[in-house]
């Protein structure tokens, strides 16, 4: 009888230990879309100090179109530099998976977006990113992404 009482005590601690991360593991992967999302929202308003807000300081990434990877400082130039050249007007985000493994996250998703260069018509484009997040200090940041529109 001893033994069922203990047995039940461990296996009810137990349960309860894994409803308590599966709890604590949707809470960050709220926390890593919302970041990410937040980066988009961002970038379509053109404010561009999510950079300096939302990437490491050993961030490095690379997009689909760059001929090699950027770290901060070269994605802060070249983000500002295609925010003179092109409005983003509207973009959609479609989650595909999050992960996260202690203090380190990594999201799928497909994106699809509308936006206009200067003195050209509304271009439409569809694509994917894997953005890899470091939590810093209770704050998710990115770390790496790689992705970029499918191009035919």
């Amino acid at each position: 009888m001893k033994s069922k009482a203990i047995l039940s005590t461990l296996l009810l601690g137990i349960s309860l230990l894994l409803v308590g991360n599966s709890d604590a593991q949707t809470s960050d992967d709220s926390a890593v879309w919302s970041v990410i999302e937040r980066s988009w929202q961002a970038e379509q308003r053109g404010d561009s100090k999510w950079i300096d807000e939302l990437l490491s300081a050993d961030f490095v990434g690379w997009e689909k179109d760059s001929p090699a990877p950027r770290d901060k400082g070269s994605t802060r130039l070249w983000n500002i530099f295609s925010s003179k050249q092109t409005d983003m007007l509207e973009h959609e985000l479609y989650p595909l998976s999050i992960i996260v493994h202690g203090d380190m996250a990594v999201a799928h998703y497909l994106y699809s977006s509308a936006s206009r260069a200067k003195g050209e018509k509304v271009r439409t484009e569809q694509g994917r990113y894997t953005d890899i997040l470091v939590r810093s200090d209770g704050q998710w940041k990115f770390i790496a992404w790689h992705g970029g529109a499918d191009h035919e």
